[in-house]
Protein backbone atom coordinates (compact mmCIF):
# COMPACT_ATOMS: atom_id res chain seq x y z
CA UNK A 1 0.00 0.00 0.00
CA UNK A 2 1.25 3.45 -0.89
CA UNK A 3 -0.07 6.99 -0.72
CA UNK A 4 -0.23 9.29 -3.72
CA UNK A 5 1.72 12.55 -3.71
CA UNK A 6 -1.44 14.64 -3.29
CA UNK A 7 -2.40 12.64 -0.20
CA UNK A 8 1.09 12.85 1.29
CA UNK A 9 1.11 16.62 0.77
CA UNK A 10 -2.33 17.03 2.36
CA UNK A 11 -1.27 15.02 5.42
CA UNK A 12 1.95 16.99 5.78
CA UNK A 13 -0.01 20.26 5.74
CA UNK A 14 -2.17 18.87 8.54
CA UNK A 15 0.90 17.94 10.59
CA UNK A 16 0.18 14.22 10.33
CA UNK A 17 2.63 11.38 9.78
CA UNK A 18 1.81 9.83 6.37
CA UNK A 19 3.13 6.41 7.40
CA UNK A 20 0.93 6.34 10.51
CA UNK A 21 -2.14 7.43 8.55
CA UNK A 22 -1.45 4.84 5.85
CA UNK A 23 -1.34 2.13 8.52
CA UNK A 24 -4.59 3.38 10.06
CA UNK A 25 -6.32 3.56 6.67
CA UNK A 26 -5.24 0.03 5.82
CA UNK A 27 -6.51 -1.35 9.11
CA UNK A 28 -9.80 0.56 8.79
CA UNK A 29 -10.49 -0.74 5.29
CA UNK A 30 -9.54 -4.29 6.32
CA UNK A 31 -11.89 -4.05 9.31
CA UNK A 32 -14.81 -3.15 7.05
CA UNK A 33 -14.12 -6.06 4.69
CA UNK A 34 -13.34 -8.51 7.52
CA UNK A 35 -11.45 -10.86 5.23
CA UNK A 36 -14.18 -10.95 2.62
CA UNK A 37 -15.43 -8.63 -0.08
CA UNK A 38 -18.04 -5.91 -0.54
CA UNK A 39 -20.80 -8.32 -1.53
CA UNK A 40 -23.38 -5.65 -2.40
CA UNK A 41 -21.07 -3.75 -4.75
CA UNK A 42 -19.70 -6.94 -6.32
CA UNK A 43 -23.25 -8.09 -7.05
CA UNK A 44 -24.62 -4.81 -8.40
CA UNK A 45 -21.72 -2.99 -10.08
CA UNK A 46 -19.94 -4.20 -13.24
CA UNK A 47 -16.29 -4.88 -12.55
CA UNK A 48 -15.07 -2.52 -15.30
CA UNK A 49 -17.39 0.39 -14.54
CA UNK A 50 -15.55 3.61 -13.71
CA UNK A 51 -16.88 6.85 -12.31
CA UNK A 52 -16.28 9.97 -10.27
CA UNK A 53 -17.33 10.31 -6.64
CA UNK A 54 -17.71 13.73 -5.01
CA UNK A 55 -17.52 14.24 -1.24
CA UNK A 56 -20.07 16.93 -0.46
CA UNK A 57 -20.97 18.65 2.84
CA UNK A 58 -24.65 18.49 3.78
CA UNK A 59 -24.09 21.29 6.32
CA UNK A 60 -21.75 24.23 6.83
CA UNK A 61 -18.75 23.81 9.09
CA UNK A 62 -14.96 23.51 9.19
CA UNK A 63 -13.07 20.78 7.39
CA UNK A 64 -10.56 18.37 8.88
CA UNK A 65 -9.41 14.95 7.73
CA UNK A 66 -9.41 15.57 3.98
CA UNK A 67 -5.98 13.98 3.66
CA UNK A 68 -7.09 11.09 5.87
CA UNK A 69 -10.07 10.39 3.59
CA UNK A 70 -7.71 10.55 0.62
CA UNK A 71 -5.49 7.94 2.30
CA UNK A 72 -8.45 5.58 2.61
CA UNK A 73 -9.20 6.03 -1.08
CA UNK A 74 -5.54 5.43 -2.01
CA UNK A 75 -5.68 2.17 -0.06
CA UNK A 76 -9.05 0.89 -1.26
CA UNK A 77 -9.35 2.13 -4.85
CA UNK A 78 -6.81 0.82 -7.40
CA UNK A 79 -5.46 3.60 -9.60
CA UNK A 80 -7.63 6.25 -7.99
CA UNK A 81 -7.25 9.85 -9.17
CA UNK A 82 -7.85 12.34 -6.37
CA UNK A 83 -8.67 16.03 -6.65
CA UNK A 84 -8.79 17.94 -3.37
CA UNK A 85 -11.06 20.95 -3.84
CA UNK A 86 -10.61 22.18 -0.25
CA UNK A 87 -8.24 21.40 2.60
CA UNK A 88 -8.10 21.01 6.35
CA UNK A 89 -9.10 24.21 8.11
CA UNK A 90 -11.12 25.48 5.14
CA UNK A 91 -14.82 26.22 5.39
CA UNK A 92 -17.16 23.38 4.50
CA UNK A 93 -20.01 24.89 2.50
CA UNK A 94 -23.21 22.95 2.13
CA UNK A 95 -23.52 21.56 -1.38
CA UNK A 96 -19.96 22.42 -2.48
CA UNK A 97 -17.76 19.37 -3.09
CA UNK A 98 -14.51 19.26 -1.12
CA UNK A 99 -12.93 16.19 -2.75
CA UNK A 100 -13.36 14.21 -5.96
CA UNK A 101 -12.17 10.65 -6.56
CA UNK A 102 -12.11 8.93 -9.95
CA UNK A 103 -11.70 5.18 -10.27
CA UNK A 104 -13.49 1.81 -10.35
CA UNK A 105 -17.01 2.30 -8.99
CA UNK A 106 -16.95 -0.94 -7.01
CA UNK A 107 -13.89 0.18 -5.10
CA UNK A 108 -15.20 3.71 -4.61
CA UNK A 109 -18.30 2.27 -2.95
CA UNK A 110 -16.17 -0.05 -0.81
CA UNK A 111 -14.16 2.92 0.46
CA UNK A 112 -17.14 5.25 0.91
CA UNK A 113 -18.14 4.59 4.51
CA UNK A 114 -14.65 4.32 5.95
CA UNK A 115 -13.55 7.56 4.27
CA UNK A 116 -16.72 9.34 5.41
CA UNK A 117 -16.51 8.03 8.97
CA UNK A 118 -13.13 9.66 9.42
CA UNK A 119 -13.85 12.82 7.42
CA UNK A 120 -17.18 13.48 9.18
CA UNK A 121 -15.77 12.79 12.65
CA UNK A 122 -12.69 14.97 12.25
CA UNK A 123 -14.63 17.77 10.58
CA UNK A 124 -17.09 17.64 13.46
CA UNK A 125 -14.24 18.22 15.92
CA UNK A 126 -12.92 21.13 13.84
CA UNK A 127 -16.39 22.65 13.58
CA UNK A 128 -17.06 22.43 17.32
CA UNK A 129 -13.61 23.84 18.10
CA UNK A 130 -14.27 26.79 15.79
CA UNK A 131 -17.47 27.52 17.73
CA UNK A 132 -15.51 27.68 21.00
CA UNK A 133 -12.81 29.84 19.43
CA UNK A 134 -15.46 32.25 18.18
CA UNK A 135 -17.11 32.34 21.61
CA UNK A 136 -13.94 33.69 23.29
CA UNK A 137 -12.74 35.86 20.41
CA UNK A 138 -11.08 39.06 21.58
CA UNK A 139 -10.48 37.91 25.18
CA UNK A 140 -6.95 36.62 24.64
CA UNK A 141 -7.88 33.16 25.91
CA UNK A 142 -7.17 30.13 23.75
CA UNK A 143 -9.17 26.94 23.44
CA UNK A 144 -7.18 23.84 24.28
CA UNK A 145 -7.93 20.13 23.99
CA UNK A 146 -7.29 17.32 26.48
CA UNK A 147 -6.31 13.64 26.38
CA UNK A 148 -9.98 12.65 26.19
CA UNK A 149 -9.47 11.31 22.70
CA UNK A 150 -10.52 8.14 20.90
CA UNK A 151 -7.82 5.48 21.41
CA UNK A 152 -5.76 5.20 18.25
CA UNK A 153 -7.04 8.49 16.81
CA UNK A 154 -5.31 11.02 19.07
CA UNK A 155 -3.01 12.54 16.45
CA UNK A 156 -5.90 12.89 14.00
CA UNK A 157 -8.30 14.37 16.55
CA UNK A 158 -5.73 16.84 17.86
CA UNK A 159 -4.97 17.86 14.28
CA UNK A 160 -8.70 18.52 13.83
CA UNK A 161 -8.63 20.78 16.91
CA UNK A 162 -5.89 22.81 15.27
CA UNK A 163 -7.96 23.02 12.09
CA UNK A 164 -10.72 24.64 14.12
CA UNK A 165 -8.37 27.24 15.59
CA UNK A 166 -7.70 25.53 18.91
CA UNK A 167 -4.35 24.56 20.39
CA UNK A 168 -3.10 21.23 21.65
CA UNK A 169 -2.27 20.32 25.22
CA UNK A 170 0.17 17.46 25.79
CA UNK A 171 0.11 14.68 23.22
CA UNK A 172 0.96 11.94 25.71
CA UNK A 173 1.65 11.18 29.34
CA UNK A 174 5.39 11.52 28.75
CA UNK A 175 5.84 14.97 27.22
CA UNK A 176 4.60 17.02 30.20
CA UNK A 177 3.44 16.43 33.76
CA UNK A 178 -0.09 17.23 34.93
CA UNK A 179 -0.59 16.75 38.66
CA UNK A 180 -4.27 16.04 39.32
CA UNK A 181 -6.33 15.34 42.41
CA UNK A 182 -5.48 11.63 42.66
CA UNK A 183 -1.76 12.40 42.39
CA UNK A 184 -2.18 14.93 45.20
CA UNK A 185 -3.87 12.32 47.39
CA UNK A 186 -1.17 9.75 46.69
CA UNK A 187 1.67 12.20 47.30
CA UNK A 188 0.20 13.69 50.48
CA UNK A 189 -0.50 17.21 49.27
CA UNK A 190 -0.39 19.47 46.25
CA UNK A 191 3.01 20.98 47.02
CA UNK A 192 4.48 17.55 47.79
CA UNK A 193 3.15 16.17 44.49
CA UNK A 194 4.68 19.05 42.55
CA UNK A 195 8.04 18.66 44.30
CA UNK A 196 8.12 14.92 43.59
CA UNK A 197 7.59 15.44 39.85
CA UNK A 198 10.13 18.25 39.67
CA UNK A 199 12.74 16.11 41.43
CA UNK A 200 12.19 13.02 39.26
CA UNK A 201 11.80 14.84 35.92
CA UNK A 202 13.56 18.19 36.31
CA UNK A 203 13.43 19.11 32.61
CA UNK A 204 9.71 18.70 32.03
CA UNK A 205 7.04 21.41 32.35
CA UNK A 206 4.74 20.75 35.30
CA UNK A 207 1.10 21.79 35.44
CA UNK A 208 -0.77 21.41 38.73
CA UNK A 209 -4.54 21.14 39.15
CA UNK A 210 -6.00 23.32 41.92
CA UNK A 211 -9.59 23.71 43.02
CA UNK A 212 -9.10 26.41 45.66
CA UNK A 213 -7.30 29.75 45.74
CA UNK A 214 -5.25 28.51 48.69
CA UNK A 215 -3.94 25.58 46.65
CA UNK A 216 -2.94 28.05 43.95
CA UNK A 217 -0.84 29.94 46.49
CA UNK A 218 0.84 26.67 47.53
CA UNK A 219 1.84 25.60 44.04
CA UNK A 220 3.03 29.07 43.10
CA UNK A 221 5.31 29.03 46.12
CA UNK A 222 6.53 25.60 45.00
CA UNK A 223 7.33 26.88 41.48
CA UNK A 224 4.63 25.45 39.17
CA UNK A 225 4.93 26.31 35.46
CA UNK A 226 1.19 26.32 34.78
CA UNK A 227 -1.86 26.09 37.03
CA UNK A 228 -5.05 24.27 36.09
CA UNK A 229 -8.00 25.95 37.79
CA UNK A 230 -10.59 23.24 38.14
CA UNK A 231 -14.31 23.85 38.70
CA UNK A 232 -13.78 27.28 40.20
CA UNK A 233 -16.33 30.07 40.39
CA UNK A 234 -15.74 33.12 38.23
CA UNK A 235 -14.69 35.09 41.31
CA UNK A 236 -12.15 32.46 42.35
CA UNK A 237 -10.86 32.28 38.80
CA UNK A 238 -10.22 36.03 38.81
CA UNK A 239 -8.44 35.84 42.17
CA UNK A 240 -6.32 32.89 41.04
CA UNK A 241 -5.42 34.52 37.72
CA UNK A 242 -4.29 37.65 39.57
CA UNK A 243 -1.99 35.59 41.81
CA UNK A 244 -0.52 33.70 38.84
CA UNK A 245 0.02 36.77 36.70
CA UNK A 246 2.00 38.39 39.50
CA UNK A 247 4.54 35.58 39.14
CA UNK A 248 4.29 35.10 35.36
CA UNK A 249 2.59 31.70 35.60
CA UNK A 250 0.05 30.69 32.94
CA UNK A 251 -3.45 29.56 33.87
CA UNK A 252 -5.96 27.12 32.43
CA UNK A 253 -9.63 26.80 33.37
CA UNK A 254 -11.35 23.42 33.30
CA UNK A 255 -14.48 21.71 34.56
CA UNK A 256 -18.08 22.78 34.12
CA UNK A 257 -17.34 24.66 30.90
CA UNK A 258 -19.90 25.14 28.16
CA UNK A 259 -20.26 27.40 25.16
CA UNK A 260 -22.77 29.48 27.13
CA UNK A 261 -20.25 30.34 29.87
CA UNK A 262 -17.07 30.26 27.77
CA UNK A 263 -16.84 34.00 27.29
CA UNK A 264 -17.42 34.88 30.95
CA UNK A 265 -14.71 32.39 31.96
CA UNK A 266 -12.33 33.74 29.32
CA UNK A 267 -12.90 37.28 30.57
CA UNK A 268 -11.39 36.36 33.95
CA UNK A 269 -8.01 36.51 32.23
CA UNK A 270 -7.19 32.79 32.00
CA UNK A 271 -4.78 31.86 29.25
CA UNK A 272 -6.50 28.63 28.23
CA UNK A 273 -9.87 26.92 28.45
CA UNK A 274 -9.45 23.14 28.58
CA UNK A 275 -12.37 21.57 26.72
CA UNK A 276 -12.56 17.78 26.68
CA UNK A 277 -15.80 17.93 24.72
CA UNK A 278 -13.89 19.00 21.61
CA UNK A 279 -12.81 15.41 21.08
CA UNK A 280 -15.11 13.27 23.22
CA UNK A 281 -18.48 14.82 22.38
CA UNK A 282 -18.24 16.58 19.03
CA UNK A 283 -21.15 15.76 16.71
CA UNK A 284 -20.07 14.71 13.23
CA UNK A 285 -20.25 17.17 10.37
CA UNK A 286 -22.60 15.65 7.82
CA UNK A 287 -20.89 14.91 4.51
CA UNK A 288 -21.87 12.43 1.84
CA UNK A 289 -20.34 10.77 -1.20
CA UNK A 290 -22.24 11.22 -4.45
CA UNK A 291 -21.48 9.29 -7.62
CA UNK A 292 -21.74 11.55 -10.65
CA UNK A 293 -23.61 10.55 -13.78
CA UNK A 294 -20.25 10.29 -15.57
CA UNK A 295 -20.13 6.51 -15.27
CA UNK A 296 -18.44 4.68 -18.10
CA UNK A 297 -17.40 1.25 -19.24
CA UNK A 298 -13.88 1.57 -20.70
Amino acid sequence: MTLGPATTAALARAGLDPAAVLDLAGRAVAEDLDGGEDVTSVATVPADLRGVAAFVPRADGTLAGVGVAMAVLDVAVPGVELRALAGDGDAAVRGQAVLEAEGPVRSLLTAERTALNLLCHLSGIATLTASWVQAVEGTGARIRDTRKTTPGLRALEKSAVRCGGGVNHRMSLSDAALVKDNHVVAAGGVAAAFAAVRERFPGLPVEVECDTVEQVREVLDAGADLVLLDNMTVDDLRASVALCRATGVLTEASGGLSLEVARSVAQTGVDFLAVGALTHSAPVLDLGMDLTTDLRNP
